[in-house]
């Protein structure tokens, strides 16, 4: 039994009928598999990218009532002390920071919600060149009366 529709191995398989021309071999299904995965990435992407928008405004995060420097981590609490001086930055302008959106990708992380949460729980901007560089620049340029809007479009600039 050969032709179209013809197993090209072994008795015919009457279950299904499976034209031969579209038998995948491994190394074909094998090559198929890069593109599966880009394609349900894709797919998958407005799922998280809508609750990220709903957490941002503008793309920087807007500024929570009542928000404070409580939850920053102390020079006690980090891993790396070389961070401490920077956290003591944030620990003086939460309100500045809470603001920014960190340029460094910690945005979908569930609990992450602007620059602050970086140096809140465990601490990550203390291992983050980028996170330490964002609150670097929004205290100097705090302390020189820029407005909030300001400093994000010099973050943006920057980092972005």
């Amino acid at each position: 039994m050969y032709g179209p529709f013809a197993r090209p191995h072994g008795p015919p398989f009457y279950g299904c009928v499976v034209p031969a021309y579209r038998s995948f071999t491994r190394r074909r299904f094998l090559a198929l598999i890069p593109g599966a995965t880009a394609a349900a990435v894709v797919a998958a992407r407005p799922a998280w990218a809508g609750l990220v928008t709903r957490l941002i405004q503008d793309g920087h995060p807007t500024p929570r009532a009542g928000v404070n420097a409580g939850k920053v981590l102390t020079a006690d609490q980090l891993h790396e002390a070389d961070a401490a001086p920077v956290f003591d930055l944030v620990r003086e302008i939460p309100q500045v920071v809470d603001g920014i959106r960190c340029h460094c990708g910690c945005v979908p992380i569930p609990g992450y919600y602007s620059l602050l949460s970086c140096y809140e729980g465990v601490g990550m901007a203390q291992h983050c060149e980028i996170c330490q560089g964002q609150a670097r620049l929004a205290h100097k340029l705090h302390r020189q009366g820029w407005s909030l809007e300001g400093i994000r479009s010099a973050v943006d600039a920057a980092f972005g």
